[in-house]
């Protein structure tokens, strides 16, 4: 089986060719970044593919690299996650994973099967019954858990006051909660602060 890995430190990609070599993998490229991933011709069963990269992001060259692609990175915000899952990478592993389940990860994507670190799926089970707040949303329940008033939240965001109400209306009730605490309380239980 052939991988490509991209990655921009030489010694993590030196490292896992290395190991995925002495697995019976066959490295066909290494790369330092998603320009140079995509300028490339190779031919590989797997890209193995860090987020963090100079210049265009690894999220950015997933759904142009035409290959599967299994994330390797250390970073798993909500964001993220759902960023490279709607990119339409297979996999997902946190670099803190064994070589066993990097191997065992690359051999499902190459199959065809999703492979999620455990850490991972568990963000992603929380989030299904999780509401959604949009982006704005979370900025105002960020200053709302910091203790701030709606007049600070407004000269903070650049927004109108009567605009944070309605977002602390709507925030209560995507969270189901009936006051600030509450919300906050729930926010917290869930990760989204």
């Amino acid at each position: 089986m052939r991988i490509a890995i991209v990655d921009d430190h030489p010694v993590v990609r030196e490292g896992l060719a290395a190991a995925l070599s002495n697995r019976g993998f066959t490295i066909a490229a290494s790369f330092g970044s998603a320009e140079e991933l995509l300028a490339a011709r190779f031919d590989a069963d797997v890209v193995l593919l860090d987020l963090e990269l100079p210049g265009m992001s690894g999220v950015d060259a997933i759904a142009r690299v035409g290959k599967p692609v299994l994330v390797l990175t250390a970073y798993a915000n909500d964001e993220q996650i759902d960023a490279v899952l709607r990119a339409g990478a297979r996999g997902y592993l946190l670099k803190g994973a064994s070589v066993d389940d990097i191997e065992r990860a690359i051999r499902a994507v190459a199959s065809g099967q999703t492979y999620l670190d455990q850490k991972v799926a568990s963000r992603l089970i929380a989030l299904s019954g999780a509401p959604r707040l949009s982006a704005r949303e979370r900025e105002v329940l960020r200053l709302v858990a910091a203790g701030r008033a709606n007049k600070e939240i407004a000269s903070a965001l650049d927004i109108a006051e009567r605009t944070v109400k309605f977002h602390v209306t709507s925030i209560f009730n995507k969270l189901g909660a009936e006051n600030r605490a509450q919300a906050v309380a729930i926010a917290i239980e869930r990760g989204l602060v």
